[in-house]
């Protein structure tokens, strides 16, 4: 059977591209991996230290409202003290027991008013204090991260630095390099890419092997890898085989 040289040609090209792409992509692979979890501590820090700055403006706004509790019930207290000064006048003036009775029963309310709203202006001083001590150790908490934030920044900001030409020339490379890749074709580079931890969706055959999970590949599957007449992939772990590497005598 005669084969098509322009299909031969055709997978040829394409597993070129995709293997080209594979080669830039980990180059970016290793640019990223020398800065580690760097990224995502940084990210760790900048949310904790906003749900800390949160947690004291909540703070401050309780202790707010308890102050404003404590100023209306320190009113209440004085409009009572005004009541009883008041109804003391009026027992000077009684005609009989009852109106100096009933003059009294309005004290003894009055004043316990007074008792209520200092019990509560405690209370509120008391919840104060103890939101004071919690702005506290929130706000040494949020200073010593911070302290961690700046160094992780410095960190990342020092090794990006490092590679940042690199990277965006890398980046630049694989705009240019994706073009030509069908979508198809990519969507499944992406997936496998996804899907292996060493991010090799597309490999050789080395020493009878696939380049990514060192299965063994038999001698026909390699011949018809070397062949380029369709797109075969790792039974195995479903990489996508660019070729058969070529090793000396």
């Amino acid at each position: 059977m005669i084969s098509n040289p322009s299909t031969e040609t055709t997978v040829a090209s394409k597993l070129e591209a995709l293997l080209h792409l594979q080669q830039i992509d980990s180059q970016l692979d290793e640019i990223r991996r020398v800065r580690g979890d760097l990224p995502e501590e940084v990210q760790d820090l900048e949310d904790e230290i906003a749900g800390y700055e949160v947690r004291v403006s909540k703070f401050d706004e309780e202790i707010a409202g308890l102050n404003d509790q404590i100023k209306q019930r320190k009113q209440a207290g004085k409009d009572a003290d005004g009541l009883i000064k008041r109804y003391e006048e009026q027992q000077q003036n009684v005609r009989n027991n009852r109106e100096y009775e009933a003059i009294a029963k309005e004290i003894e309310l009055q004043k316990l008013e007074i008792q209520i709203a200092d019990k509560k202006i405690r209370e509120a001083q008391y919840q104060i204090e103890q939101k004071n001590n919690d702005i506290s150790g929130t706000k040494q908490r949020l200073e010593e991260r911070k302290k961690d934030l700046d160094n992780k920044k410095g960190e990342l900001e020092t090794i990006v630095g490092e590679s940042e030409a690199d990277e965006k020339k890398l980046m630049d490379q694989r705009a240019k390099s994706v073009k030509p890749i069908e979508p198809r074709l990519l969507t499944a580079y992406t997936r496998i890419r996804g899907n292996v931890r060493n991010g090799l969706a597309v490999v050789e055959v080395k020493r009878d092997a696939c380049g990514g999970c060192f299965n063994t590949v038999p001698p026909q599957r390699q011949a018809d890898i070397i062949s380029h007449k369709k797109i075969i992939v790792c039974e195995h772990c479903g990489r996508i085989f660019a070729d058969v590497e070529v090793r000396g005598e």
